[in-house]
Protein backbone atom coordinates (compact mmCIF):
# COMPACT_ATOMS: atom_id res chain seq x y z
CA UNK A 1 0.00 0.00 0.00
CA UNK A 2 1.64 3.22 -1.21
CA UNK A 3 0.68 6.76 -0.38
CA UNK A 4 2.38 9.92 -1.52
CA UNK A 5 3.02 13.37 -0.13
CA UNK A 6 3.90 16.13 -2.60
CA UNK A 7 5.16 19.61 -1.93
CA UNK A 8 1.55 20.76 -2.25
CA UNK A 9 0.58 18.18 0.40
CA UNK A 10 -1.62 16.20 -2.01
CA UNK A 11 -2.33 12.69 -0.78
CA UNK A 12 -2.93 9.88 -3.25
CA UNK A 13 -3.75 6.27 -2.44
CA UNK A 14 -1.95 4.22 -5.05
CA UNK A 15 -3.20 0.74 -4.23
CA UNK A 16 -2.19 -2.15 -2.03
CA UNK A 17 -1.09 -5.75 -2.14
CA UNK A 18 -1.84 -8.02 0.78
CA UNK A 19 -0.88 -11.54 1.63
CA UNK A 20 -2.87 -13.77 3.94
CA UNK A 21 -0.65 -16.24 5.74
CA UNK A 22 -1.66 -19.39 7.46
CA UNK A 23 -0.67 -22.99 7.47
CA UNK A 24 -3.14 -25.75 7.97
CA UNK A 25 -0.97 -28.34 9.46
CA UNK A 26 0.89 -27.82 6.66
CA UNK A 27 -1.87 -27.05 4.14
CA UNK A 28 -2.05 -24.71 1.06
CA UNK A 29 -5.01 -24.99 -1.27
CA UNK A 30 -4.02 -26.60 -4.55
CA UNK A 31 -5.89 -27.70 -7.66
CA UNK A 32 -8.62 -30.31 -7.30
CA UNK A 33 -7.41 -33.77 -8.24
CA UNK A 34 -9.63 -36.83 -8.66
CA UNK A 35 -8.56 -40.44 -8.89
CA UNK A 36 -9.86 -42.64 -11.67
CA UNK A 37 -11.34 -46.01 -10.83
CA UNK A 38 -8.07 -47.70 -11.81
CA UNK A 39 -6.11 -45.50 -9.38
CA UNK A 40 -8.27 -46.20 -6.33
CA UNK A 41 -5.99 -47.53 -3.56
CA UNK A 42 -6.62 -50.87 -1.95
CA UNK A 43 -5.51 -50.70 1.69
CA UNK A 44 -6.56 -52.30 4.92
CA UNK A 45 -8.28 -50.24 7.57
CA UNK A 46 -5.67 -49.41 10.26
CA UNK A 47 -8.45 -48.83 12.80
CA UNK A 48 -9.98 -52.28 12.42
CA UNK A 49 -13.45 -50.76 12.83
CA UNK A 50 -15.81 -49.49 10.17
CA UNK A 51 -17.34 -46.86 12.48
CA UNK A 52 -15.45 -44.48 14.74
CA UNK A 53 -16.88 -42.40 17.58
CA UNK A 54 -15.74 -38.77 17.55
CA UNK A 55 -15.83 -36.37 20.50
CA UNK A 56 -15.17 -32.62 20.63
CA UNK A 57 -13.19 -30.69 23.24
CA UNK A 58 -13.38 -26.93 22.74
CA UNK A 59 -11.05 -24.86 24.91
CA UNK A 60 -10.11 -22.37 22.20
CA UNK A 61 -13.41 -20.54 21.69
CA UNK A 62 -16.15 -21.73 24.03
CA UNK A 63 -18.74 -19.37 22.51
CA UNK A 64 -18.38 -20.97 19.08
CA UNK A 65 -20.30 -24.07 17.95
CA UNK A 66 -17.89 -26.28 16.02
CA UNK A 67 -20.19 -29.31 15.79
CA UNK A 68 -21.57 -28.55 12.27
CA UNK A 69 -18.03 -28.05 10.93
CA UNK A 70 -16.82 -31.33 12.41
CA UNK A 71 -19.86 -33.14 11.06
CA UNK A 72 -19.22 -31.73 7.59
CA UNK A 73 -15.62 -32.99 7.62
CA UNK A 74 -16.70 -36.41 8.90
CA UNK A 75 -19.35 -36.66 6.18
CA UNK A 76 -16.73 -35.84 3.57
CA UNK A 77 -14.56 -38.80 4.54
CA UNK A 78 -17.51 -41.13 5.10
CA UNK A 79 -18.44 -40.46 1.46
CA UNK A 80 -14.89 -40.49 0.06
CA UNK A 81 -12.75 -42.82 2.20
CA UNK A 82 -13.08 -45.82 -0.11
CA UNK A 83 -12.08 -43.74 -3.10
CA UNK A 84 -9.06 -42.05 -1.57
CA UNK A 85 -8.02 -44.16 1.44
CA UNK A 86 -8.87 -47.56 0.02
CA UNK A 87 -11.31 -48.67 2.72
CA UNK A 88 -14.74 -47.71 3.99
CA UNK A 89 -15.14 -45.72 7.19
CA UNK A 90 -18.10 -44.15 8.95
CA UNK A 91 -18.34 -41.88 11.97
CA UNK A 92 -20.64 -41.22 14.90
CA UNK A 93 -20.29 -37.70 16.23
CA UNK A 94 -20.91 -37.63 19.97
CA UNK A 95 -19.29 -34.42 21.33
CA UNK A 96 -19.38 -35.67 24.93
CA UNK A 97 -18.55 -39.32 24.29
CA UNK A 98 -16.92 -40.97 27.32
CA UNK A 99 -14.92 -43.51 25.29
CA UNK A 100 -14.28 -42.00 21.84
CA UNK A 101 -11.95 -43.23 19.12
CA UNK A 102 -11.10 -39.69 18.04
CA UNK A 103 -11.18 -36.36 19.91
CA UNK A 104 -11.16 -33.10 17.98
CA UNK A 105 -9.45 -30.51 20.18
CA UNK A 106 -10.12 -26.83 19.38
CA UNK A 107 -7.30 -24.81 20.95
CA UNK A 108 -5.86 -21.29 21.07
CA UNK A 109 -2.60 -22.47 19.57
CA UNK A 110 -0.73 -25.67 18.83
CA UNK A 111 2.47 -25.84 20.83
CA UNK A 112 4.22 -28.52 18.80
CA UNK A 113 3.55 -30.47 15.61
CA UNK A 114 6.38 -32.25 13.78
CA UNK A 115 8.55 -29.11 13.71
CA UNK A 116 5.95 -27.18 11.70
CA UNK A 117 5.97 -23.45 12.42
CA UNK A 118 2.61 -22.11 13.63
CA UNK A 119 0.43 -24.96 12.38
CA UNK A 120 -3.32 -24.45 12.07
CA UNK A 121 -4.00 -28.13 12.73
CA UNK A 122 -2.16 -31.26 13.78
CA UNK A 123 -2.96 -34.99 13.75
CA UNK A 124 -0.98 -38.23 13.82
CA UNK A 125 -0.40 -40.15 10.60
CA UNK A 126 -2.16 -43.49 11.05
CA UNK A 127 -1.54 -46.17 8.42
CA UNK A 128 -0.85 -49.31 10.45
CA UNK A 129 -2.98 -51.18 12.96
CA UNK A 130 -0.37 -50.88 15.71
CA UNK A 131 -0.37 -47.06 15.47
CA UNK A 132 -3.88 -46.75 16.89
CA UNK A 133 -3.87 -45.84 20.58
CA UNK A 134 -7.35 -44.59 21.37
CA UNK A 135 -8.41 -41.95 21.69
CA UNK A 136 -6.37 -40.22 19.00
CA UNK A 137 -6.43 -36.43 19.20
CA UNK A 138 -6.69 -33.94 16.37
CA UNK A 139 -5.76 -30.36 17.28
CA UNK A 140 -7.27 -27.42 15.40
CA UNK A 141 -6.67 -23.72 16.10
CA UNK A 142 -10.04 -22.19 16.95
CA UNK A 143 -9.56 -18.76 15.34
CA UNK A 144 -9.99 -19.70 11.69
CA UNK A 145 -13.06 -18.97 9.57
CA UNK A 146 -15.68 -21.66 9.01
CA UNK A 147 -14.45 -22.42 5.50
CA UNK A 148 -10.83 -22.72 6.61
CA UNK A 149 -11.78 -24.76 9.69
CA UNK A 150 -13.60 -27.28 7.49
CA UNK A 151 -10.51 -27.61 5.32
CA UNK A 152 -8.22 -28.07 8.33
CA UNK A 153 -10.52 -30.73 9.76
CA UNK A 154 -10.68 -32.65 6.47
CA UNK A 155 -6.90 -32.50 6.13
CA UNK A 156 -6.22 -33.76 9.64
CA UNK A 157 -8.83 -36.48 9.41
CA UNK A 158 -7.15 -37.57 6.19
CA UNK A 159 -3.93 -38.14 8.14
CA UNK A 160 -5.81 -40.38 10.59
CA UNK A 161 -6.84 -42.48 7.57
CA UNK A 162 -3.23 -42.94 6.52
CA UNK A 163 -3.14 -40.27 3.82
CA UNK A 164 0.04 -38.22 3.42
CA UNK A 165 0.58 -34.89 1.69
CA UNK A 166 0.96 -36.45 -1.76
CA UNK A 167 -2.37 -38.27 -1.52
CA UNK A 168 -5.59 -37.20 -3.13
CA UNK A 169 -7.61 -35.18 -3.14
CA UNK A 170 -4.89 -32.51 -3.29
CA UNK A 171 -7.45 -29.80 -2.59
CA UNK A 172 -7.56 -31.32 0.91
CA UNK A 173 -4.26 -33.15 1.48
CA UNK A 174 -1.73 -30.74 -0.09
CA UNK A 175 0.96 -29.77 2.47
CA UNK A 176 -0.01 -26.09 2.70
CA UNK A 177 -3.14 -24.02 2.25
CA UNK A 178 -4.18 -20.39 2.10
CA UNK A 179 -6.37 -19.86 5.17
CA UNK A 180 -8.42 -17.04 6.61
CA UNK A 181 -9.24 -16.32 10.23
CA UNK A 182 -12.41 -15.02 11.79
CA UNK A 183 -12.81 -11.25 11.28
CA UNK A 184 -10.16 -9.23 13.12
CA UNK A 185 -9.69 -5.47 13.69
CA UNK A 186 -7.84 -3.82 10.82
CA UNK A 187 -4.45 -2.25 11.47
CA UNK A 188 -5.94 1.24 11.20
CA UNK A 189 -8.42 0.39 13.97
CA UNK A 190 -5.73 -0.62 16.45
CA UNK A 191 -3.92 1.59 18.91
CA UNK A 192 -0.72 -0.13 17.76
CA UNK A 193 -0.93 -1.81 14.32
CA UNK A 194 2.35 -3.71 14.88
CA UNK A 195 3.00 -6.84 16.90
CA UNK A 196 5.32 -4.97 19.28
CA UNK A 197 6.32 -1.40 20.08
CA UNK A 198 10.09 -1.67 19.55
CA UNK A 199 11.08 -0.68 16.01
CA UNK A 200 14.32 -1.22 14.11
CA UNK A 201 15.19 1.54 11.62
CA UNK A 202 17.55 1.64 8.65
CA UNK A 203 18.38 4.96 6.92
CA UNK A 204 19.81 5.02 3.40
CA UNK A 205 21.23 8.54 3.59
CA UNK A 206 24.24 8.08 1.29
CA UNK A 207 24.19 10.58 -1.55
CA UNK A 208 22.24 13.22 0.33
CA UNK A 209 23.72 16.71 0.60
CA UNK A 210 24.51 16.35 4.29
CA UNK A 211 24.36 12.79 5.58
CA UNK A 212 24.74 13.71 9.24
CA UNK A 213 22.09 16.42 9.06
CA UNK A 214 19.75 14.05 7.24
CA UNK A 215 20.14 11.35 9.87
CA UNK A 216 19.58 13.96 12.59
CA UNK A 217 16.31 14.94 10.94
CA UNK A 218 15.20 11.31 10.91
CA UNK A 219 16.19 10.96 14.55
CA UNK A 220 14.09 14.01 15.46
CA UNK A 221 11.03 12.38 13.90
CA UNK A 222 11.68 9.09 15.68
CA UNK A 223 12.20 10.81 19.03
CA UNK A 224 8.95 12.72 18.58
CA UNK A 225 7.00 9.48 18.29
CA UNK A 226 9.02 7.76 21.01
CA UNK A 227 7.81 10.54 23.32
CA UNK A 228 4.18 9.82 22.44
CA UNK A 229 3.64 12.26 19.55
CA UNK A 230 1.36 14.48 21.65
CA UNK A 231 -0.55 11.47 22.93
CA UNK A 232 -1.41 10.00 19.53
CA UNK A 233 0.66 6.80 19.96
CA UNK A 234 1.45 4.54 22.93
CA UNK A 235 4.00 6.08 25.28
CA UNK A 236 6.29 3.03 25.31
CA UNK A 237 7.24 3.13 21.60
CA UNK A 238 10.98 2.94 20.95
CA UNK A 239 13.29 2.98 17.92
CA UNK A 240 16.73 1.52 17.30
CA UNK A 241 18.98 2.23 14.31
CA UNK A 242 20.41 -0.86 12.61
CA UNK A 243 23.15 -1.19 9.99
CA UNK A 244 21.53 -4.01 8.05
CA UNK A 245 18.51 -3.12 5.97
CA UNK A 246 17.15 -6.68 6.11
CA UNK A 247 16.88 -6.36 9.91
CA UNK A 248 14.83 -3.16 9.76
CA UNK A 249 11.09 -2.79 10.15
CA UNK A 250 11.26 0.88 9.12
CA UNK A 251 13.39 1.84 6.10
CA UNK A 252 13.97 5.46 5.12
CA UNK A 253 15.51 5.95 1.68
CA UNK A 254 16.20 8.66 -0.89
CA UNK A 255 15.72 8.33 -4.64
CA UNK A 256 15.70 10.44 -7.79
CA UNK A 257 12.19 9.24 -8.60
CA UNK A 258 9.32 8.35 -6.34
CA UNK A 259 8.20 4.70 -6.57
CA UNK A 260 4.59 5.71 -6.01
CA UNK A 261 4.45 8.40 -8.69
CA UNK A 262 7.06 9.35 -11.26
CA UNK A 263 8.30 12.86 -11.81
CA UNK A 264 7.22 14.51 -8.57
CA UNK A 265 9.13 16.01 -5.68
CA UNK A 266 7.94 14.79 -2.32
CA UNK A 267 7.74 11.52 -0.43
CA UNK A 268 6.01 8.16 -0.43
CA UNK A 269 5.04 5.73 2.27
CA UNK A 270 4.27 2.05 1.97
CA UNK A 271 3.17 -0.38 4.66
CA UNK A 272 3.39 -4.14 4.36
CA UNK A 273 1.76 -6.65 6.62
CA UNK A 274 -0.66 -9.52 7.01
CA UNK A 275 -4.33 -10.01 6.21
CA UNK A 276 -5.21 -13.23 8.08
CA UNK A 277 -8.98 -12.78 7.83
CA UNK A 278 -8.83 -12.22 4.06
CA UNK A 279 -10.96 -9.06 4.02
CA UNK A 280 -8.51 -7.14 1.81
CA UNK A 281 -7.28 -4.89 4.63
CA UNK A 282 -4.09 -5.43 6.59
CA UNK A 283 -4.61 -6.44 10.21
CA UNK A 284 -0.97 -6.03 11.28
CA UNK A 285 1.98 -4.16 9.80
CA UNK A 286 5.47 -5.61 9.69
CA UNK A 287 7.28 -3.13 7.44
CA UNK A 288 7.19 0.61 6.68
CA UNK A 289 9.11 1.99 3.71
CA UNK A 290 9.55 5.78 3.40
CA UNK A 291 11.03 7.19 0.17
CA UNK A 292 11.96 10.86 -0.27
CA UNK A 293 12.88 12.61 -3.53
CA UNK A 294 14.39 16.08 -3.90
CA UNK A 295 13.49 17.14 -0.34
CA UNK A 296 15.40 19.94 1.40
CA UNK A 297 17.35 18.56 4.35
CA UNK A 298 15.48 20.70 6.95
CA UNK A 299 12.19 19.18 5.73
CA UNK A 300 13.32 15.54 5.90
CA UNK A 301 12.21 15.10 9.51
CA UNK A 302 8.72 16.37 8.79
CA UNK A 303 8.23 13.97 5.86
CA UNK A 304 9.57 11.02 7.86
CA UNK A 305 7.34 12.03 10.79
CA UNK A 306 4.32 12.16 8.54
CA UNK A 307 4.93 8.61 7.30
CA UNK A 308 5.57 7.33 10.77
CA UNK A 309 2.02 8.46 11.50
CA UNK A 310 0.85 6.49 8.48
CA UNK A 311 2.72 3.50 9.90
CA UNK A 312 0.78 3.92 13.13
CA UNK A 313 -2.46 3.57 11.20
CA UNK A 314 -3.48 7.24 10.87
CA UNK A 315 -5.89 7.76 7.98
CA UNK A 316 -7.69 11.07 8.46
CA UNK A 317 -5.97 14.44 8.87
CA UNK A 318 -7.46 14.76 12.35
CA UNK A 319 -5.61 11.62 13.49
CA UNK A 320 -2.12 12.97 12.78
CA UNK A 321 -0.41 15.05 15.48
CA UNK A 322 -0.84 18.80 15.07
CA UNK A 323 2.52 19.47 13.30
CA UNK A 324 1.38 17.34 10.33
CA UNK A 325 -2.00 18.96 9.82
CA UNK A 326 -2.12 21.56 7.03
CA UNK A 327 1.61 22.23 7.38
CA UNK A 328 2.97 25.04 5.22
CA UNK A 329 6.28 25.12 3.38
CA UNK A 330 7.89 26.91 6.33
CA UNK A 331 6.20 24.65 8.90
CA UNK A 332 7.86 21.61 7.35
CA UNK A 333 11.28 23.22 7.69
CA UNK A 334 10.77 24.45 11.24
CA UNK A 335 11.59 22.74 14.52
CA UNK A 336 8.07 21.32 14.48
CA UNK A 337 8.99 18.69 17.09
CA UNK A 338 9.21 21.45 19.71
CA UNK A 339 5.60 22.54 19.19
CA UNK A 340 3.45 22.08 22.28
Amino acid sequence: MWRTVFVAALLVLAGCTTEAPGTATDDRTADQRALTADETPNRSNPWGDEELTVAINNTGNESRNFRPLVQNALDFWANNSTRFAGFSIDYELDPNASNPDLVVEFVDEIESCANVSEPAGCAPYVNQRGQVSRPISIEVVASYSNESTRLILKHELGHTLGLNHSAGPQSVMAPTSQLTTLPRPNATERRLPWTDDNFTVFVEANGTEDTDATREQVRRALDYYAEGADGTVPANVSFEFVDNRSEAEVVVGFADDLPCRAGDTGSCGRVRGTDPDGDGALERYDHLRVTLSDIDTPAVGWHVGYWLGYGFGFENDSEWPEPFRNATYDDRRSEWWNQS
